[in-house]
């Protein structure tokens, strides 16, 4: 059966996506279309491109996700200077590892530009502090930065869509206002269900969903005791706001949710067996969720 797809953001915790789409295309579902927020995106680009979930997981399992972690030079000469340089980089990390990988995993299926994916088939959301909005690669290239979407690379897009404000270092590109800083797409919108919605609300395929989280009306209150409690519960809220009063009754039984605890965004340094634990929690929510769904 073909259906569309959307990712939702969370960082190493979309390992749980890996297992969920083993089983959905081992169930004989087949994604037409993709969109991805952040770390949706890598999966979204990866699985666009033609990656099956079981070549996905044995290189997630060889590949070391701190090496990912690519640190400014001067911060290994002088660790201390990075909470200094903070201020100007507005990040710690450069992300270039990241893009760099991508770019190797998707160029070994031929892509390099959105001109080698079938037109519509991958959607990454990003954000745009400057402009102050969310912005759909391939889709607002031209008409908002003047950049011809053939030429632009599908790994940059991912880089830029999965750049975790403060920790990576920001993207910057040049449009038609000038220059903008690019930050991760789940400061504004972390699963993006709408994308594939028409102006009617009809749709041309089914769309199923993959939301890292208990569904809306589950989720736990936030504790807060202190400021950086506070911020960090502001960014969640943030976050989740723009897609909670999308995402209804209705839309709900679309969607996968996998709800992932003791695991945090930037948990780079897991083991195998951990990697394996969330794939095969994500593996038991897909097949939960295809038990009950009605197309």
């Amino acid at each position: 059966m073909k259906v569309d797809g959307v990712f939702s953001g969370g960082g190493v915790k979309a390992l749980a996506f890996i297992g969920a789409l083993e089983e959905l295309q081992e169930q004989g579902y087949t994604f037409k279309r993709m969109a991805g927020t952040s770390a949706g995106a890598i999966l979204a680009s990866l699985t666009a491109a033609g990656y099956t979930a079981k070549e996905l997981k044995e290189r997630i399992n060889n590949l070391s996700f701190l090496s990912l972690v690519d640190v400014p030079l001067s911060d290994r000469l002088f660790p201390f200077m990075k909470w200094l340089l903070l201020y100007y980089r507005m990040g710690l990390y450069k992300g270039n590892q990241l893009e760099d990988v991508l770019e190797e995993w998707l160029g070994e299926k031929g892509v390099r530009t959105f001109a080698d994916l079938p037109p519509g088939s991958l959607k990454v959301i990003c954000s745009d502090l400057t402009l102050g909005r969310i912005v759909v690669i391939p889709d607002d290239l031209k008409k908002v930065y003047g950049i011809d979407p053939a030429t632009f690379s599908v790994a940059k897009a991912v880089r830029m869509s999965s750049g975790l404000p403060y920790f990576f270092i920001p993207v910057k590109i040049h449009g038609k206002r000038g220059r903008s800083i690019i930050v991760d797409g789940g400061v504004l919108s972390n699963f993006p269900l709408w994308i594939w919605e028409k102006q009617d609300g009809c749709r041309t395929r089914p769309v199923i969903g993959m939301k890292l989280s208990d569904e809306p009306d589950k989720l736990p209150e936030q504790k807060i005791k202190n400021a950086i409690q506070m911020f960090h519960a502001l960014f969640k809220t943030m976050q989740q706001a723009h897609d909670a009063r999308y995402i209804s009754k209705t839309l709900s039984k679309d969607i996968i949710f996998i709800p992932v605890s003791g695991v945090e965004t930037t948990d780079f340094d897991m083991s195998k067996e951990e990697k394996e634990t969330l794939m095969e929690l994500g593996r038991e929510h897909a097949s939960n969720f295809l038990r009950r769904w009605s197309r």
